[in-house]
C-alpha cells in the first residue's frame, strides 16, 4: 500500500473531472484519479452541442433557457439551480473559445447555433437556435480542449488508478482508496476534499450509448459509505441510437432538419408534438417512437425501428454538420444516408440521478447537511438541473457550470481546513473486495450476470415501466445480487487484470440497478424519462418530490434500500401541462 497526500482530490478526467481540475490546480495541490487515459473519457462521444442563450443567430435569453430546462425536466427541476447553470451558461461557453475550442462559426465570424429538442424561443412558442457546436464531434472537441489545458496548468493524472472507496473520518472527508491497474498496487491517497466527477451508469442497460466504462463508479463508492442517490429512477433513453447497437446519432440532426419516419414514411412527430415536431424534448420523442413501434408501424421484417430520415438535406450540409454520424451510418449499417433513411432505436443514455448536491457542488449526506470536503459535478451528481428528463445539449453544460463550481470550492475548502486523520487500516475494504474476487473458487460468471442484469433492465425498466415489470427487474436483480456471491474470476494476477475490474464493476451496476427499480416502482406516475403504463399521469400533489434512497445494512451484512424524499425547489415556474 502506498500513501499520497494531495489537498484536493478528484475522481474522473472527463469534462467535469478536468473543468474542476483547472480550477482546482490553480489554487491547491490537486490530483486526478482517472480509469481511462483523460482523452478517452465518455464527454468525447458527446455529439451535438452545448447550449446558451448567446442570440448569435436569433434573439434569445437566459430565461426562455431556464424555462425550458424546468418544463422539459416535468418540473421535478430545482430551479434555483437551473437559473445559476442558465445564466453561467453565457461565459461557459466563451471560457471554452477562450481555451481554444474550435466552434464552428457563422459567416460573421460567430459562434454558431442550431436548434436541439426541446430548446425553444418565448416560453415555448417555436424552436430557437441555442446549440453552439462543433460539427458534431462536440464533446470530442470539448475534451481535447479541457485536456490541453490541464497539461498547461500543469495538473497531476494518475492514470488507470480505480477509486473503490471513499475515506470518511468522524464525518469528514479523509480522502480515497485505489486500485492501481498497471501493478495490482493499492493506494490510499488523503486529500482536505475530494471531487467526485466520475460519469454515468448506462452499462446496466443493453441498448446503451454508453462506453463499456459507466458502471456508476462513484455513486456505488458513496452509497456503500451510507450516502444517499437522488432521483435513480430517472433515465434518459434518447430516441436516435442506431438499431440494435445504440450508438449515439446526435439529435443535431434533427436540429439541422432530420425528420423521424415510420414504415409508411410518415412525419409521425407531428401528430405527438404539433409545435416542436422532431425536436421535442427526448423523452417525448422516445415514447413517441416506441408507441409506432407497438401500434405496428415499425419498420423492417421485425417492426422493431423507426428511421431517421436525412436523405431530404444537401449532401454538402451533411459533410459540413454531421460527418460523424454519417460515416457512423456507413460504417456499422452499411447504407448511405445521402440516399438511405437510418434505421434507429431509443437507447439509454443518461442518468437524471446521482449523489445529491448543493449549487456548489457539495455532497448532501441528507436532505439538508452535507459532507464536509466533499463535492460531486457532472452526470455522478444530481444537483437536480435535470430534473425528470435532461434537454439536449444541458449535459456538455453541466459539466461546465457546475465542474468549475466545484473546483473552486474544493480548493478553497482544502485552503480553509486540515488534513483529516485517516482512519485505521484505510485500505481495508478495498484489500478484502479484490482478495475475495481474485482467491475465489465460484461457479458464476461475470460476463453471464451482467448480460442478464442488462436483459431484465431492457425488457422490464426501459420506455414504458409497470408496477409488473418493475418487481420483475426487482427480483431479477436480487436473485443476481446472490449468484454474484459465488461469482468467480479467471485471472488471478496483479498486472492489467481487468477480469477482476469488470467483476468489481459488475457489483457496482447490480446495486445501482437495484435502486433504479426500486424507487420506479414506489413513484406511481409518470414523469420525464420515468413512465408507467399503470399510473400514465403526472401526480404533483405526491410525487412533486425528489426520491432519495439510502442503503440499509442489517446485523447480518444483509442490505436493503430505504426511501426518503425531498422537496423540489420552485421559484418561478409552477407546474403546468406539458405541450409540445
Amino acid at each position: 500500500m502506498q500513501i499520497h497526500q494531495y489537498d484536493t482530490v478528484i475522481v474522473g478526467a472527463g469534462g467535469a473531472g478536468m473543468r474542476a481540475a483547472i480550477e482546482s490546480t490553480q489554487r491547491s495541490r490537486t490530483a486526478v484519479l482517472t480509469k481511462l487515459y483523460p482523452t478517452r473519457s465518455h464527454t468525447g462521444a458527446a455529439q451535438g452541442g452545448m447550449c446558451a442563450a448567446l442570440a448569435n443567430v436569433e434573439e434569445d435569453n437566459w430565461e426562455w433557457h431556464t424555462f425550458d430546462t424546468v418544463k422539459g425536466g416535468d418540473y421535478l427541476v430545482d430551479q434555483d439551480a437551473a437559473e445559476i447553470m442558465c445564466k453561467e451558461a453565457i461565459d461557459a461557453v466563451l471560457d471554452l473559445e477562450k481555451m481554444g475550442l474550435p466552434f464552428s462559426r457563422t459567416e460573421q465570424g460567430r459562434i454558431d447555433q442550431r436548434r436541439f429538442g426541446g430548446h425553444s424561443r418565448n416560453h415555448g412558442e417555436a424552436p430557437v437556435r441555442r446549440s453552439c457546436y462543433a460539427a458534431d464531434r462536440t464533446g470530442h472537441m470539448i475534451l481535447q480542449t479541457l485536456f490541453q489545458n490541464c497539461v498547461k496548468h500543469g495538473v497531476e493524472f494518475f492514470n488507470e488508478f480505480y477509486v473503490l472507496d471513499l475515506l470518511i473520518n468522524e464525518g469528514k472527508t479523509a480522502g480515497v482508496v485505489a486500485y492501481e491497474l498497471a501493478t495490482g498496487e493499492i493506494h490510499v491517497f488523503q486529500a482536505k476534499s475530494v471531487v467526485f466527477a466520475s460519469g454515468g451508469t448506462g452499462k446496466m442497460f443493453k441498448v446503451s450509448s454508453n462506453a463499456h466504462t459507466l458502471t456508476g463508479d462513484g455513486q456505488a463508492v458513496a452509497y456503500r459509505r451510507g450516502l444517499p442517490l437522488e432521483d435513480m429512477e430517472f433515465f434518459q433513453f434518447h430516441p436516435t441510437g442506431i438499431w440494435r447497437m445504440g450508438i449515439l446519432l446526435t439529435e443535431g440532426a434533427r436540429g439541422e432538419g432530420g425528420i423521424l419516419r415510420n414504415k409508411d414514411g410518415e412525419r409521425f412527430m407531428e401528430r405527438y408534438a404539433p409545435v416542436m415536431k422532431d425536436l421535442a424534448s427526448r423523452d417525448v420523442c422516445s415514447r413517441a417512437i416506441y408507441t409506432e413501434i407497438r401500434e405496428g408501424r415499425g419498420c423492417g421484417p421485425d417492426g422493431d425501428h423507426v428511421y431517421l430520415d436525412l436523405t431530404h438535406l444537401p449532401p454538402e450540409q451533411l459533410d459540413a454538420k454531421l460527418p460523424d454520424i454519417t460515416e457512423f451510418a456507413r460504417t456499422y449499417l452499411g447504407i448511405e444516408p445521402y440516399t438511405d433513411p437510418i434505421p434507429i432505436q431509443p437507447t439509454a443514455h443518461y442518468a437524471m440521478g446521482g449523489i445529491p448536491t448543493n449549487v456548489e457542488g457539495e455532497v448532501l449526506r441528507n436532505n439538508t447537511d452535507i459532507v464536509p470536503g466533499l463535492y460531486a459535478a457532472g452526470e455522478v451528481a444530481c444537483v437536480s438541473v435535470h430534473g425528470a428528463n435532461r434537454l439536449g445539449t444541458n449535459s456538455l453544460l453541466d459539466i461546465n457550470v457546475f465542474g468549475k463550481r466545484a473546483g473552486i470550492a474544493a480548493a478553497d475548502y482544502a485552503n480553509a481546513n486540515e488534513f483529516v486523520e485517516l482512519p485505521e487500516n484505510p485500505e481495508r475494504l478495498v484489500q478484502d473486495m479484490v482478495d475475495q474476487l481474485r482467491e475465489s473458487t465460484g461457479t458464476e460468471s461475470v460476463g453471464q450476470i451482467r448480460k442478464e442484469l442488462q436483459e431484465t433492465m431492457d425488457a422490464n425498466a426501459m420506455v414504458y415501466r409497470t408496477g409488473a415489470t418493475l418487481k420483475q427487474a426487482v427480483e431479477d436483480i436480487a436473485a443476481l445480487r446472490a449468484r454474484f456471491k459465488n461469482v468467480s474470476i479467471q485471472d488471478k494476477g496483479f498486472r492489467y487484470n481487468t477480469d477482476l475490474l469488470e467483476a468489481i464493476e459488475l457489483g457496482n451496476l447490480l446495486d445501482l440497478a437495484e435502486v433504479l427499480a426500486v424507487s420506479a416502482l414506489a413513484r406511481e406516475e409518470s414523469r420525464g424519462g420515468h413512465y408507467r403504463e399503470d399510473f400514465p399521469t403526472r401526480d404533483d400533489v405526491k410525487f412533486m418530490q425528489h426520491t432519495m434512497a439510502y442503503q440499509e445494512v442489517a446485523a447480518d451484512g444483509s442490505t436493503s434500500i430505504r426511501l426518503d424524499y425531498k422537496p423540489v425547489v420552485t421559484t418561478r415556474y409552477q407546474p403546468m401541462e406539458r405541450k409540445y
